[in-house]
């Protein structure tokens, strides 16, 4: 699919998707809970539809009632065979969960998710008494559990995920565990997974993010949870807004603990316009100047910010590059080719990502290279180009928000499918 955006002014309110970080979490706490869970605000994006694939697989019975999901939990699995589709945490978080069978399960994928590595699940299961075996470090992955408590140590980055599928599978098995984290990277969303355990009745205790003791025999508890609104998908909304006029954006919770909340910070590093209120954002245009922002714990963040630096004048500085390599696609690469095309400097230096900003854009082709958000940080930084530009593999953004290009649309956005 290939769409045209156009210069446009940007006005007016929206909803923010509901987050599929937070949604993936809920479902697997779901599974595990034995009795009724109700999940408002359910996610329609392609990696919460692997995880309610998943959840099914391994037990769940689902009632879709469109606003809300009625979820019959209890883990027992209805055959061996786990397809995650392009979903990374569904891979790294359903992967431990999993290894709970006593038989062995297949967790497999599709797409950029079969190019990611995966040594390092089969590394931290193997301590915990699995088998796992992986084909040359990449999908398919084999477990043969059950998991079992223990020590366990894991390296922390490239993902924080597994450790969220280590939290979540360990405190239903018998025994205590302590796992041990090198270098562990997104610490906002292992706090996410200890909150989201939390509403389920299960404990563990973080030590500084170093390690985490997790007591076993827990029971996870039915609950009724409401999905936030996604901070990642919302940044190249309010992004839009500082370009190109004004927008507010519903359902966004100021004391998140999503790691791209800290899109705020960079919005008023660059000077735009910023006014908060209960659940909702507005962020409008001013004159924009170049920042220095580090995302090493919110490494989602690189695509809108490029966008926005894009339009700032000077040269802006975002740290943290490191974290880009195993995304859907070698994000700090392709922001840097695509983005040239468009007449965007990007250097790649020392870790850090250097954008120098432009007022005037090129008339050009830009390949989304299956990346969700590469498409939305092109369509995004198109909004304010003098010239159209296109965009090639657009339909990528269902990964993560299906209804992006509906919702520039309803702000003023030009856009032609």
């Amino acid at each position: 699919m290939q769409i045209t955006v156009q210069r446009s002014r940007i006005s007016g309110r929206v909803a923010a998707p509901p987050s599929k970080s937070y949604a993936q979490r809920a479902l697997a706490g779901a599974l595990l809970a034995k009795g009724t869970t109700t999940i408002f605000n359910p996610s329609r994006s392609d990696d919460a539809q692997a995880a309610l694939r998943i959840i099914q697989q391994l037990g769940a019975a689902i009632e879709d009632l469109g606003d809300r999901l009625i979820i019959k939990g209890g883990f027992s699995p209805k055959g061996q065979k786990l397809d995650c589709g392009e979903a990374g945490l569904s891979l790294r978080m359903f992967s431990p969960i999993a290894a709970l069978a006593d038989q062995t399960m297949l967790m497999n994928g599709a797409g950029s998710l079969l190019k990611r590595p995966v040594q390092m699940i089969n590394d931290a299961l193997n301590q915990l008494g699995c088998r796992c075996q992986s084909q040359d470090g990449f999908l398919p992955v084999w477990i043969k559990g059950p998991l079992k408590s223990g020590k366990a140590t894991i390296d922390g980055s490239i993902s924080s995920q597994l450790l969220t599928g280590m939290l979540m599978a360990l405190p239903v098995v018998k025994g205590d565990s302590e796992i041990s984290v090198s270098n562990l990277q997104s610490l906002p969303y292992i706090d996410m997974t200890i909150n989201m355990l939390k509403q389920f009745g299960i404990s563990v205790e973080n030590r500084h993010y170093e390690s985490f003791r997790i007591s076993g025999k827990q029971k996870y508890k039915p609950a009724t949870l409401t999905v936030e609104g996604d901070w990642s998908g919302a940044s190249f909304l309010l992004v839009a807004g500082a370009l190109g006029g004004e927008i507010t954006v519903d359902g966004l919770q100021a004391d998140s603990l999503q790691a791209d909340r800290q899109i705020l910070k960079a919005l008023g590093f660059a000077g735009a316009r910023i006014e908060t209120s209960d659940n909702q954002v507005t962020v409008g245009r001013n004159e924009l100047r170049a920042f220095d922002f580090d995302a090493t714990h919110c490494p989602d963040l690189f695509p809108p910010l490029v966008a926005l630096a894009a339009h700032c004048n000077g040269v802006s500085r975002i740290e943290g590059v490191g974290r880009l390599v195993h995304k859907e696609s070698n994000r700090a690469k392709v922001l840097q080719e695509e983005f040239y095309k468009l007449g965007i400097s990007i250097r790649i230096e020392g870790g850090n990502l250097y954008v120098a900003g432009s007022s005037v854009m090129k008339n050009g082709e830009v390949d989304s290279h299956g990346d969700h958000r590469i498409a939305m940080a092109a369509a995004t930084v198109a909004t304010i180009s003098r010239t159209p530009v296109r965009i090639a593999g657009a339909e990528c953004v269902a990964k993560s928000y299906p209804g992006f290009y509906q919702d520039i649309k309803s702000v003023g956005g030009r856009i032609d499918e």
